[in-house]
């Protein structure tokens, strides 16, 4: 009984150090982030991490192919290692120098003008080269759905495009001053009209005032033939 434990344990240590014998992907890739990642952002610093997987040689040079929508010329240096200088080129930049002691990452940080507007993610395909001629190529770009590439290239993913910052205005109406509502207009006086009472009135009145006199004379008058005299 004893035994057959034993050499089930041989087994299982067998299979355990022939597993560890067979060669494992790599882990080393480089990575991109932004202090803006967000489509249409401008003066943008990018920065690139690439892993070393070399015990041997060191990073000497690296080689960004830009992603569609972001030209050579619109990319500045920011910082990187000591001696390291940027070089555009037709699809994009190298960024090379003195090489790194073995095992170190190198890291650098570009400035770009502009991002592009309608991107989601952009994806920056790069060639590291190491101080003893091997090149890792990080340039296969990830499919949805499917398993992880050995090589991904560094993906970096924006945010939507941000609106513009002038919000539409409503139109607000013009402030109009007070209309003055016109009184209604008094008619002209008709310079054939008086004002005064109608000239037949007055004549009537006259005619009347006559004949009051004309009555009152002669009462008068009568009434001085009929006074008896002393």
């Amino acid at each position: 009984m004893v035994g057959r434990w034993v050499r089930r344990a041989t087994v299982l240590a067998a299979v355990s150090a022939a597993a560890l014998a067979l060669p494992t992907p790599s882990f080393a890739h480089v990575e991109v982030t932004a202090d803006q990642a967000q489509a249409g952002a401008t003066n943008v610093t990018v920065s690139f991490s690439a892993e070393s997987e070399s015990k041997t040689a060191g990073i000497a040079s690296l080689r960004v192919v830009l992603p569609d929508g972001i030209r050579p010329d619109q990319v500045a240096w920011v910082s990187g290692p000591t001696g390291w200088t940027l070089t555009p080129g037709a699809d994009g930049y190298t960024v090379a120098g003195p090489a790194l002691p073995a095992s170190e990452d190198a890291k650098h940080a570009v400035r770009i003008a502009q991002l592009p507007a309608g991107a989601a993610s952009l994806a920056f395909r790069t060639l590291q080269t190491y101080s003893d001629g091997h090149i890792d190529r990080w340039i296969e770009i990830p499919t949805p759905g499917q398993a992880a590439p050995d090589a991904p290239a560094p993906i970096l993913t924006l945010k939507p495009a941000a609106a513009s910052s002038a919000a539409p205005t409503t139109p607000q109406a013009t402030p109009t001053a007070p209309v003055a509502v016109p009184s209604t207009p008094t008619a002209a006086a008709d310079p054939t009209k008086q004002s005064g009472p109608p000239w037949p009135v007055i004549g009537i009145v006259g005619s009347l005032l006559a004949v009051a006199v004309i009555v009152t004379v002669a009462v008068l008058r009568r009434r001085g033939l009929t006074t008896p005299q002393s």
